[in-house]
Order: structure tokens, then C-alpha cells, then sequence
């Protein structure tokens, strides 16, 4: 079947369209940002620049969609493990879909996945992808990186999945966040499961052990409840926490949804009921 190429929009008109389509695939955000926004902020080393590994780039559009707090609220647990497979699934389908339309209209274009590693096993040696969705986020106006090392949006904090299309479709950038999101409450250090956090006074986002991080990650994926999310269940930053407040699950709400489905939950730890409906 031969590609058949449709007429381009002007850019204004295709970044609308771009938008709308991106909605009804269930993406809760979205943002462009031009490739020379990694050169001007020079926060990665060079070979992490799309036009590094992508030389015709132009353009990175970063989708976001949203992680429910009142199932994030029972990490770790297979509530949010099913949250966590189900957003990545919609981010790249999302992602491919909007690749395959600026196809369409002759425009190089593709999306790079929502997570760029094959295991969390991969990341206890290596802790890194191939590309940033935080840094190309931020690029795009989406918000600003907190000390947590996540992307923080007014609409969700850090609770949002990124994924980015890559193209070089001429697309007006957004505009980037200058005020800091984040407000330096300190929460995601004090509640960290592993303290992977430790504050530095040069920079405005804390020293990570990463390897600390990915190797409870890998815990949990064993005990088939991964991943964690601590860090961003307890920021306050978000208009979703005036939708949902300090809690919206009861600690024995959590203390029941991670006492099923996992296999810490087999091993003894669950609190079973009385009776099971069938």
C-alpha cells in the first residue's frame, strides 16, 4: 500500500489539529518545544540532543496523561501497577498514532516510547535512556523539573506519563515554564522508601542515587507489584490535589489493595475478609 500524502497545513492550523486529535486519544496534555531549546539550556550532554541522534529534527511534541491519585494513593501495589502498564500502553499508542499522521502529510515524524529500557534490571548498571521526556517536557512548556528529578505540571505535579514525537514539522514552540513549580516542601526526600534523595546547596533538584531507586524498583517488579511512585503520590503541587485533597484513599483503604494481587500479598502480608464474593 503506497503512502499517500495529504496537503499541509499551515503550522498554526496543523498544531490545533495535532492538539485535538492528541484529546481524543486521551492524552491530558501536550506541548512543542524546538530542537534548539537542548543546545540553549545545555542541562545534557550532547549526544542526548534529538538533533544528535536525529539530524532533520526540528520539533519534539511531548503528550502527557494523567496518573489517578486515589490509585497511586496504594503503591505499591497491583492497583497501581495496573495504572502504571495501562498509561504507558495509551501514551504509545497515542504517540504512534500522531507519528503516523504527520506521515501522512509527508513529514518525517515517529515517537520515541514512554520508557526507553527493555527491564528495570537494565537500569540497576545503567540508569539512563536514550531520551529525556522530562527535559523535552519541560522544553516544551509543560511545566518544571522538581527536586525529585520529575517533571512537575500545574495540572497533575509530577503525577503524569510522557511520551514525545519527534519530526520535522515546523510547529510554533510553546512557551517555558520560568516560575519554579516546585516548592521545596521536602516531602518526596522525607518519604522516600530507600532515601535515594539528598539535597545539594549548588543545584535546585536533589542528588539521586538512582542505582539505590532502580534496584527497590526491581524488588517490587518481583514481587509484581511495581513500581514505586512514592515521590509523587505526596507532592502537593497540582490542581488535582484540590480535586482529591491530602488523601483520598483511608490507610486501611491502602492497607486492603496492597494485601491482594501481588505476591507479597501471597506470601502472607494480606489481611483477607471474612468472605470473597464470587
Amino acid at each position: 500500500m503506497r503512502l499517500a500524502l495529504g496537503s499541509m497545513p499551515d503550522k498554526a492550523k496543523l498544531k490545533r489539529k495535532i492538539g485535538r486529535e492528541a484529546g481524543k486519544l486521551g492524552m491530558n496534555l501536550l506541548g512543542v518545544a524546538g530542537v534548539g531549546r537542548w543546545e540553549k539550556y545545555g542541562e545534557t550532554d550532547r549526544a542526548f540532543f534529538p538533533t544528535s541522534i536525529w539530524p532533520w529534527s526540528r520539533t519534539v511534541i511531548v503528550m502527557g496523561t494523567q496518573i489517578f491519585l486515589p490509585m497511586l494513593e496504594t503503591t505499591p501495589s497491583v492497583v497501581y501497577s495496573e495504572l502504571y502498564n495501562t498509561t504507558n500502553r495509551i501514551l504509545d499508542e497515542a504517540a504512534c498514532r500522531i507519528a503516523n499522521f504527520l506521515n501522512t502529510l509527508g513529514c518525517r515524524a515517529f515517537y520515541f516510547p514512554r520508557d526507553g529500557y527493555g527491564d528495570i534490571s537494565v537500569l540497576v548498571e545503567k540508569p539512563e535512556a536514550a531520551f529525556s521526556h522530562v527535559l523535552a517536557g519541560k522544553y516544551a512548556g509543560l511545566g518544571t523539573i522538581g527536586f525529585n528529578h520529575t517533571l512537575l505540571t500545574p495540572e497533575y505535579g509530577p503525577r503524569v506519563r510522557l511520551v514525545s514525537v519527534i519530526t520535522d514539522a515546523d510547529l510554533a514552540p510553546d512557551r517555558v515554564v520560568k516560575k519554579d513549580l516546585c516548592i521545596n516542601c521536602g516531602l518526596c526526600k522525607k518519604n522516600c522508601p530507600v532515601s535515594a534523595f539528598t539535597e545539594n546547596p549548588d543545584a535546585p533538584i536533589a542528588d539521586m542515587d538512582k542505582n539505590r531507586c532502580a534496584l527497590y524498583h526491581q524488588r517490587l517488579k518481583d514481587e509484581l507489584r511495581y513500581p514505586c511512585g512514592v515521590c509523587t503520590k505526596v507532592c502537593p503541587v497540582g490542581l488535582d490535589r484540590k480535586i482529591y485533597g491530602n488523601s483520598s484513599v483511608t490507610p486501611e483503604g491502602i492497607a486492603h489493595c496492597q494485601s491482594f494481587g501481588s505476591k507479597n500479598a501471597v506470601k502472607g502480608n494480606s489481611r483477607r475478609p471474612k468472605s470473597t464474593p464470587n
